[in-house]
């Protein structure tokens, strides 16, 4: 404890300051301290991490089973033109990733990782349930109808409304569960331990893995037989694999590590502003002199501390300590600890990094909407077979297993020993070389597209160029996805402070959902402007009176502009730093002794 002062000695008296700093200060600790507030089954490790990853197999398949032909559906079934259809599935696509920020908070806050799976998962398979019946009895009319040669009868308005409801519970619970689903994985891992630690980084390639392995089932045989008619036969399989994926999770119940809520992370945060605010024209002291609980633990229930950092000073006024708040009950609306504020900062510093992901995005999303509407119009038959423009994807899939297997036992050794950071490339460095590589794709699928203009059979909207010359886009798109993408899922997840981990790998996603919405906006604005005084515009119901492919170049230059911010913005970041080990929390325990004596003595020397 501090010791006390008396204003003889040029001292104060300082007893409350120093019960408040108690009352503050939380017993539980941040994952992997000895006093954490984990269930006591303390398993984990890779036995319910496998699990958890099944379950994202399972998951996936059943997801993708609905949004990876649904620009077919709306086309074929509902019958929406290209255009609309495209600007439908990024506006549903959007949404998807837009839940996971609700499905993250509620599981930093309130819920825990957990039971926010549970609930979302629950939500999901209810959501897949009646978008099968609703396909069934409302929207497949005739039997059958739905593929190229056989037409849909005009859907009735209760039809509609039940799909887009059921698609959009389908939207709520996989994007509800999926950030929560990956940190949970990450849980299961000590980062004390070297090599749980590197575990927990081969987690996030596995999980993005199993996420891909998923949907090649969906890709391939379920996407089949939707584009042959059998709509509700997909929605089916894809319910049922959702039940098995959400039975699956459960059975891991008693090997979980659980990690505790640890409160509302939004209201921390604006109590830092607010505090920093109201202390706006005092001058910051030196980072001892700023206030922090005493002991290993932190004032944020089951975190660790994080040290303090430069940059961003004027955040370090809510944790100056006032002459007034010597004596008094410490107010939290106007004194936050080192912690709290660093988390705070972390968030800052986070945000330019994440905006520079969202045009990347922007062309993973092509994916699912225009690349299929191109293979949709090229030769597709393998004699008697066609081939769904949809299961082109596959090349994406094979290409991020195959580029996982290429970076982890090539490439990652051989960048170790040459930087000497043991991962191998940092995630900030695979995240701005999955930003190049989308931009290849990008001009790639506009190469393909002059190239399928020039082979357009006269008389029809087909061309003869083999639906096989999309590969080049689907692969380097794959390939793109395994750096930027886990690159985030690490990023995210190992930047974020203790208590908004889950919110962190929900950044991912959120970047995602923005890049929909922003690609959504993109092809009504192109339309808008290109398809005035009677032109088709670039992207018409007849792609063959169109300019897909300048639609591909402009997202191209986008994302050339986009790397160049990127790089600035990477090299401004700074990493968060937390106290773990023995003899960090030993230093961490003399270090609060001191800050309130220090804050103290700064406060009696401005008077």
């Amino acid at each position: 404890m501090a010791p006390p002062y008396s204003a003889s000695s040029n001292e104060v008296d300082e007893p409350k300051f120093q019960e408040n700093q108690q009352v503050r200060q939380e017993n539980d600790q941040s994952p992997g301290g000895e006093n954490c507030k984990i269930a006591e089954k303390k398993i984990g490790g890779w036995k319910v991490a496998t699990v958890l990853l099944v379950n994202q197999a399972l998951a996936t398949l059943a997801f993708f089973g609905v949004g990876v032909n649904l620009v077919m559906f709306l086309t074929r079934v509902l019958g929406q033109s290209n255009a609309e259809a495209a600007n439908n599935v990024s506006k549903w696509t959007g949404t998807v990733y837009a839940f996971s920020v609700i499905g993250a908070f509620l599981s930093d806050s309130y819920w825990g990782r957990f039971l926010t799976c549970s609930i979302f998962q629950l939500i999901f398979v209810v959501g897949l349930g009646l978008l099968s019946l609703s396909s069934w009895l409302f929207l497949i009319n005739p039997l059958g109808c739905g593929a190229e040669e056989k037409p849909c009868h005009a859907p009735s308005t209760l039809g509609v409304v039940t799909f887009y409801l059921s698609i959009y519970l389908v939207a709520f619970g996989y994007g509800g569960h999926q950030p929560t689903l990956a940190t949970l994985g990450s849980d299961q891992y000590d980062e004390k331990i070297p090599r749980q630690k590197k575990s927990k980084e081969a987690f996030f390639f596995y999980f993005y893995v199993a996420l891909n392995v998923g949907s090649l089932v969906s890709n391939t045989v379920l996407v089949y037989y939707e584009d042959t008619g059998n709509w509700t036969l997909g929605f089916g399989v894809s319910l049922a694999s959702a039940v098995i994926a959400f039975l699956s999770y459960l059975c891991g119940t008693p090997w979980y590590r659980y990690v505790k809520a640890s409160g509302n992370p939004v209201v921390r945060i604006a109590q830092v502003f607010m505090a920093a605010a109201k202390k706006w024209g005092i001058e910051s002291p030196g980072a001892e002199d700023l206030y922090e609980v005493e002991g290993p633990g932190s004032a944020i229930k089951g975190s660790r501390k994080i040290q303090h950092t430069d940059g961003l000073k004027f955040l370090d006024k809510a944790a100056t300590v006032t002459k007034e708040e010597v004596n008094e009950p410490i107010d939290p609306w106007r004194l936050c600890t080192v912690t709290q504020v660093e988390e705070a900062k972390s968030v800052l510093r986070m945000l330019p990094v994440w905006l520079c992901t969202i045009i990347y995005s922007i062309v993973f999303t092509q994916m699912a909407s225009l690349f299929v509407e191109q293979g949709d119009v090229m030769h597709a038959y393998i004699g008697d077979f066609k081939i769904p423009a949809a299961s082109m994807t596959v090349f994406d899939i094979f290409s991020v297993v195959i580029c996982t297997a290429f970076y982890r036992q090539i490439m990652a050794p051989i960048a170790g020993r040459l930087s000497g950071n043991p991962s191998g490339l940092t995630a900030l460095q695979r995240m701005g070389i999955g930003i190049i590589v989308g931009m290849l794709a990008m001009v790639a699928a506009g190469i393909t597209e002059i190239m399928r203009l020039r082979k357009v059979t006269p008389g029809t909207k087909y061309s003869s160029l083999s639906i096989f010359c999309q590969a080049p886009q689907y692969i380097l798109v794959g390939c793109s996805e395994i750096f930027m993408y886990v690159g985030q899922l690490d990023f995210f997840n190992g930047q974020a402070p203790d208590g908004i981990k889950s919110l962190g790998s929900s950044l991912c996603m959120a970047s995602i959902a923005l890049g929909n919405f922003v690609s959504s906006l993109l092809v009504t604005l192109v339309m808008a402007i290109t398809a005035r005084d009677g032109k088709p515009g670039w992207i018409p119901n007849n792609l063959n009176r169109g300019h897909l492919d300048r639609f591909y170049f402009l997202i191209a230059i986008l994302s050339a502009i986009d790397f160049v911010i990127y790089l600035f913005c990477a090299k401004w970041y700074k990493s968060i730093n937390v106290y773990e080990g023995e003899e960090d929390e030993a230093s961490i325990e003399l270090q609060g002794s001191e800050h309130g004596s220090a804050a103290a003595d700064r406060v009696i020397n401005r008077v």
